[in-house]
């Protein structure tokens, strides 16, 4: 009897825990869908993409390079290199989940986000599969239903206004950077300094679409990990 208490108390929990990131992801999708009838992909694509992939910066990353005619293998390397943090985050959750989790990693795995491993860090007890399962669930229903709302309501909106979706992947990353920027000047250099190359290398046409893009977060990346002391990684995580 108290073990089912105790199951329906974390399930609670992270239901409730997962409203927040609903409100969240619901804009967040919909501009994603609404993208995605601006690019011209259909809505099978738009629901696979969102049900499958489930990776916000990532399918919008997507969405951009598709748009500019990358080719697959830039697509999917690019947004490797994007999601490469996963393999960390996973790494740190991993050590905290309950037995009864276990067979569940894949599916954890799959559906693990930037917000649901926050939320889950966070959390002084136990990491449960009462807890968990409900959180990662209304996460991701949240985002597929977002996404195919935003596709539905593009075949209504203004062409002005589908046009200005475009900009909606330039302001998720800037909101993700910006804050970041603020506390240290050698992110912020390490930012500017990638953008200027892939815009550089485009210009120049050096190398194919897409590859400026991952080249240049690759030279970023590997600088800052000899810029970025680790004391600083600390204080601004």
């Amino acid at each position: 009897m108290l073990v089912t208490q105790n199951k329906r108390t974390g399930f609670k929990e992270g239901f409730v825990a997962g409203l927040p990131l609903v409100i969240g992801y619901l804009p967040i999708a919909v501009a994603f869908g609404i993208l995605s009838k601006t690019i011209g992909i259909s809505l099978r694509d738009c629901f696979l993409f969102s049900s499958v992939v489930f990776a916000g910066s990532s399918q919008f990353m997507a969405l951009n390079l598709l748009s500019v005619g990358a080719g697959f293998g830039e697509i999917i390397l690019t947004t490797l290199l994007v999601n490469f943090r996963h393999f960390l985050m996973s790494a740190s959750l991993a050590a905290r989940l309950t037995h009864d989790l276990k067979k569940y990693i894949p599916l954890i795995a799959f559906s693990l986000t930037d917000e649901t491993f926050s939320v889950t860090s966070f959390r002084q007890e136990p990491i449960t599969k009462a807890f968990l399962l409900p959180l990662h669930a209304v996460s991701y229903v949240a985002w597929v239903t977002g996404s195919v709302l935003g596709y539905w309501l593009g075949s209504f909106l203004p062409g002005i206004l589908q046009d200005s979706m475009s900009g909606a992947i330039y302001a998720m990353f800037a909101a993700l950077l910006i804050p970041m920027a603020k506390k240290s000047n050698t992110i912020l250099m390490l930012a500017l300094s990638s953008g200027l190359i892939n815009a550089l290398l485009t210009y120049l046409q050096i190398l194919p679409k897409g590859w400026s893009m991952i080249f240049a977060i690759v030279l970023a990346s590997g600088i800052g990990t000899y810029l970025i002391k680790e004391e600083e990684v600390t204080e601004n995580a």
